[in-house]
């Protein structure tokens, strides 16, 4: 009987430390601010912020903390639409 309450035991355990987040890059957005250090989202490491429109918004937000702004690599700038489907009638 102690076998498998201790296996339930280490397995809840498991399950109930913090879960580890991806990180993701919003590509919705082009510029992204880079938060270096501990305090980050779930309690510690860098992380980035993919929230800007511009540069000059990121910078600002960023002045006086331990971060810095970059382009986001997921952003879009200049992909083409994608292509029209033409629906044949049918009659």
């Amino acid at each position: 009987m102690r076998l498998p309450i201790l296996t339930l035991t280490a397995i809840a355990t498991l399950f109930v430390a913090a879960p580890a987040g991806a990180q993701t890059y919003d590509p919705r957005y082009p510029v992204c601010m880079h938060i270096f250090g501990p305090g980050g989202f779930g309690g510690g490491g860098d992380y980035f912020d993919c929230s800007f429109t511009s540069l000059p918004q990121c910078q600002a937000s960023a002045s006086g903390r331990s971060a810095s702004c970059d382009v986001n690599p997921y952003y879009a700038f200049n992909e083409p639409p994608p292509p029209r489907r033409h629906h044949k009638k049918v009659h």
